[in-house]
C-alpha cells in the first residue's frame, strides 16, 4: 500500500465539510516517534480541532484481511467507548483520504499536568489503575474478528524485543557481550520471552503512559495513541504506566498501585507485583534499545535522554525477583556492568 502525502487542500476541505468554512489557522503539533502527523486547527467558529494525518493508514498486512477494512485507531477507538473509556471526539472520518478530525483535548496530558499540579500525582493515578481495570475486565473476553483479538505478543515478538535492547542499547553503542555470555544471553532472552508469552492475557495499549493520557479539567483521564492494542500480558499497560520511562517514582508509590490493581482483579498482590517486575524486564530493555534506534535510525535523539533512567527501572525489578527466578538472576548478572546504578 502506497504512503499518502499530506495534502493542505485535502484537510482544507474536510474543514469545510464538517464545519462549513475553510480552518482559520493550521499549525504542526509536535509529534513522537510514529510516521503519524498532527495539527492543531481553529476552525470557523473558534473551536479548536486537532487533525490526524497517516500516511500508511492499514499495513499491507492488516489491509490483506477483510475483516480490518478500518483503521486500528478507529476499531479500538469504538472498543475503548463500548467499555465505557474516555477516548477522543471524532468530528470526521476521512480515513479513506489519511486524516481523522478529532477533540482537541488541549495540552493536558498527564505528563504535562503532573508538573504543573504534582500534589495531583496519587488522585490521577489511581484513576489511570482503575481505568485501566475497568477496561480490561469489560473487554474480556474480546469477542473474535476485531483487530486488537488478531495481534498478539506472542514468544516471537517478545524475543524480538528483547534483541532490540541487545543491537542498540548495546552493541549500536559500542558494547559487544564476550562469549559465551553472549549464548548465554540468547539463550535467556528465549526463556523470558517464552515465560512473558505464557503469562495470563488481557488488552493491552502498550503504550499507556503519562504521555499518551490526557486529563480533562475535571480530572477524567482520556487515552489517546491506542491503535497499537492488542493481547499481551495483563500486567503490560500497568508496566508501562507505573515504570514509565518519562516518571520517577518511589517504589512504594508504585506498590500501593499494584496492590489496587489486583484488588480490583480480586487477584492476590504478590503474584500480580511478580509479574509487574517480571515484565519490567522485558519491556524496559527493548524500550532502551527503542530509545537509541529512533536516534540513530530516524534522527530523533530526543529520547536519548531516558535511557539512564530506563536501565535503572530494569535493575530496580531485577534486583525485586531475582533470587526467586534463576533466568532474572542469570540474566542480572550478565547485565549488570550495563546498567546505571539504582538511585
Amino acid at each position: 500500500m502506497q504512503a499518502k502525502v499530506f495534502d493542505r487542500a485535502v484537510l482544507d476541505s474536510l474543514v469545510v465539510r464538517t464545519f462549513g468554512g475553510p480552518p482559520v489557522s493550521v499549525e504542526p503539533m509536535v509529534g513522537g516517534a510514529s510516521s503519524r502527523k498532527y495539527f492543531r486547527l481553529v476552525v470557523p467558529g473558534g473551536e479548536k480541532v486537532v487533525a490526524m494525518f497517516v500516511p500508511d493508514g492499514l499495513t499491507p498486512e492488516e489491509a490483506s484481511k477483510e475483516q480490518n477494512t478500518r483503521w486500528p485507531f478507529l476499531e479500538v477507538h469504538d472498543l475503548l467507548a463500548r467499555a465505557r473509556i474516555d477516548v477522543p471526539r471524532i468530528h470526521c472520518d476521512a480515513s479513506a483520504d489519511g486524516y481523522l478530525l478529532l477533540e482537541d483535548l488541549g495540552d493536558r496530558t498527564l505528563a504535562q499536568v503532573l508538573e504543573r499540579e504534582p500534589a495531583r500525582k496519587e488522585e490521577l493515578y489511581r484513576r489511570a489503575v482503575s481505568d485501566l481495570v475497568a477496561a480490561q475486565l469489560h473487554l474480556a473476553p474480546l469477542a473474535a474478528g476485531t483487530i486488537v483479538a488478531s495481534r498478539r505478543f506472542d514468544e516471537e515478538l517478545l524475543r524480538w524485543e528483547i534483541d532490540h535492547f541487545r543491537e542498540w542499547a548495546l552493541e549500536a553503542r559500542g558494547i559487544t557481550l564476550p562469549e559465551p555470555a553472549r549464548a548465554r544471553f540468547d539463550r535467556l532472552a528465549t526463556a523470558l520471552a517464552r515465560e512473558v508469552a505464557a503469562m495470563p492475557t488481557a488488552i493491552v495499549h502498550r503504550d499507556y503512559q503519562s504521555r499518551n493520557l490526557m486529563v480533562r479539567e475535571d480530572g477524567r483521564i482520556v487515552w489517546i495513541d491506542f491503535q497499537d492494542a492488542l493481547i499481551g500480558p495483563r500486567v503490560y499497560d500497568l508496566v508501562a504506566l507505573l515504570n514509565d520511562s518519562y516518571q520517577v517514582f518511589e517504589p512504594a508509590f508504585v506498590g500501593q498501585r499494584i496492590v489496587e490493581a489486583a484488588e480490583a482483579q480480586g487477584l492476590r498482590p504478590d503474584i500480580l507485583a511478580f509479574e509487574f517486575h517480571l515484565v519490567t524486564v522485558q519491556r524496559k530493555l527493548k524500550d532502551a534499545g527503542r530509545f537509541v534506534f529512533i536516534d540513530r535510525v530516524k534522527g530523533n535523539p530526543n529520547f536519548l535522554p531516558f535511557v539512564e533512567p530506563t536501565l535503572k527501572k530494569v535493575r530496580r525489578s531485577m534486583a525485586a525477583i531475582g533470587a526467586k527466578h534463576p533466568v532474572i538472576e542469570e540474566l542480572a548478572g550478565i547485565l549488570d556492568p550495563y546498567l546505571p546504578a539504582d538511585d
